[in-house]
């Protein structure tokens, strides 16, 4: 949208454009754009409760009236299409006080419970009212009092008294989940949102329906009571859980994930994401290794790191052949870098393996079958050299390995440990988050950040590099691995002086083809949560 330097007039429309005059000032906006859109990009700050950009409109809410020129009555902006030397006016006194009467109605009978609903401090009714009424009810009389508490699907609570109605949640079931799980019975103010006949709100995307509510009807149980959305802080990041690479925030409190959100990318996720993906904050915090071990012990970094060099300069010294490392499809590009580089460059290992999770349930929407957020970046990092973690089986029963450089604990022993016989190994180093069996074979453990507490790049499916930001301090005395590896390089006599992530990815970007043109981004800081904003 290119909005006229001077008020009151614009350039002749391009044949994909057409001209629209708002509040008095011409603008031109690309043919079909949604009227309530093009009025609230040019600071109209028209209202709505029932539009949503990533779904169907379909105008119930009556929030969002405009007078147009021509138009006998005020027509609801949402659900109007620009049309070319189209005017609208979005401030007379007609529109304001029809949006006054609409929000009064909807406030009829709804609760005054804002104290101990998850929605306050992010509640679309509350800005509204707010911004636009703030005047005391005029009903004396006994609200319509519906069901509260009502258990409706796996992570869903339903209160049918906050329910505006705005049918945001129906079409999220129709339209992403494909799954028509929801619909309103009954009619007037006696109205409600419910299940349909013989289901339950149970599909893979059901806590989409949370996030679109404009009010606080639909809740996670999850999050229920957990923490106020204005003690949140809200940092950009990137879902781990598979990878499709969805755009999330993660929102948290005093070092303390307490929910991940979907962000807005029309090129991957656009306004969604799934619930198996909102879980992965879960296991940030569990059994992690929070110190360097070496010979089942707690020690220091400077211990543990001679340990690890003594042991894989051993083994170098004696058959360079023999060691070997595997890159983990879990880790970031900037850590898989540091390996590489230390590996393959400076040590001259010739045996590189792939790890990671296994495998599992995926979907035609967002859920794809491979569960690790980078196996992109470590296939591309780790080149042609890269062989299976059946390779690693066999040349550990054949004795060819003697000792093994590991980044990340998942998924290297697979479904079946023995397989794998570590217990041939002279060393075993490994850098690992969290505890399980190959840490516990390890003789040294370097203790790593989780994705949470990183910042760095993922490569998703479809070859996009997206930005993970650190929104937890790391855990106990853990390191990214770049930064490990660099700690490890010294000890190993190479030079390798990395000191801040961004550094890792622009060497990084400079010499791996998949990541030309990537940007590390401006620096976001991590945000106080406010109201929602005007999408919900």
């Amino acid at each position: 949208m290119a909005e006229s330097p001077v008020p009151g007039s614009a350039p002749a429309p391009a044949a994909d454009t057409v001209t629209v005059t708002v509040d008095g000032h011409a603008h031109t906006f690309p043919k079909g754009t949604n009227l309530l859109e093009a009025c609230n990009q040019v600071g109209a700050n028209v209202p709505f409760f029932c539009y949503h950009a990533g779904l169907s409109s379909p105008a119930v809410c009556r929030q969002c009236l405009v007078d147009v020129k021509g138009q006998p009555k005020p027509v609801p902006s949402c659900y109007t299409p620009v049309a070319d030397k189209m005017e609208v006016t979005t401030n007379s006194a007609k529109v304001l006080d029809i949006r006054r009467q609409m929000l009064e109605f909807t406030l009829l009978n709804h609760p005054i419970d804002c104290p101990i609903c998850d929605k306050a401090g992010e509640c679309t009714l509350q800005k509204h009212y707010f911004d636009w009424d703030g005047k005391f009810s005029r009903n004396d009389g006994i609200k319509v009092h519906k069901d509260k508490v009502v258990d409706i699907g796996k992570h869903i609570v339903l209160d049918q008294e906050r329910c505006i109605l705005c049918t945001r949640c129906i079409r999220v079931c129709d339209e992403v989940a494909k799954s028509p799980d929801l619909v309103m019975a009954n009619r007037g103010d006696h109205e409600v949102l419910t299940t349909a006949p013989g289901r339950s709100l149970d599909n893979p995307y059901s806590l989409n329906t949370v996030d679109v509510c404009p009010v606080g009807a639909l809740t996670s149980k999850d999050f229920r009571f957990a923490m106020r959305a204005w003690e949140l802080v809200a940092t950009p990041s990137v879902c781990p859980g598979c990878a499709t690479g969805c755009n999330i925030e993660v929102h948290a409190s005093r070092d303390t994930v307490y929910r991940l959100v979907p962000r807005i990318n029309p090129a991957v996720n656009k306004h969604w994401m799934c619930d198996e993906g909102r879980f992965t904050y879960k296991t940030v915090r569990q059994s992690r290794v929070v110190a360097p071990i070496s010979g089942g012990q707690a020690v220091e970094w400077d211990r543990a790191l001679d340990d690890a060099a003594a042991g894989l300069k051993a083994v170098l010294d004696r058959s360079p052949l023999g060691v070997g490392v595997v890159l983990s499809a879990q880790s970031t590009n900037e850590d898989l870098h540091a390996l590489a580089r230390l590996a393959f460059d400076h040590l001259g290992v010739q045996k590189a393996y792939v790890a990671g999770k296994d495998e599992g349930w995926h979907d035609d929407i967002l859920v794809s079958a491979d569960k690790n957020p980078n196996t992109a970046g470590a296939k591309a990092i780790g080149g042609g050299r890269l062989r299976s973690l059946a390779d690693l089986s066999r040349d550990l029963k054949a004795g060819s390995l003697v000792a093994l450089l590991v980044l990340g604990e998942e998924g290297v022993l697979g479904a079946d440990p023995a397989t794998m016989p570590l217990d041939k190994l002279d060393t075993l180093v490994v850098l690992a988050c969290h505890h399980n069996d190959l840490v516990d074979a390890a003789k040294v453990v370097l203790p790593l950040t989780a994705w949470a507490e990183s910042d760095g790049t993922f490569t998703n499916k479809l070859g996009m590099v997206q930005r993970i930001r650190a929104a937890l301090a790391p855990a106990g005395d853990s390191l990214p691995g770049w930064e490990a590896l660099s700690h490890l390089a010294r000890r190993l006599g190479a030079t390798m002086e990395f000191t801040t992530a961004k550094q890792v990815f622009i060497e990084a970007r400079d010499k791996h083809p998949f990541m030309r043109g990537a940007d590390w981004g401006r620096p976001i800081l991590p945000v106080q949560l406010r109201f929602a904003n005007s999408r919900g």
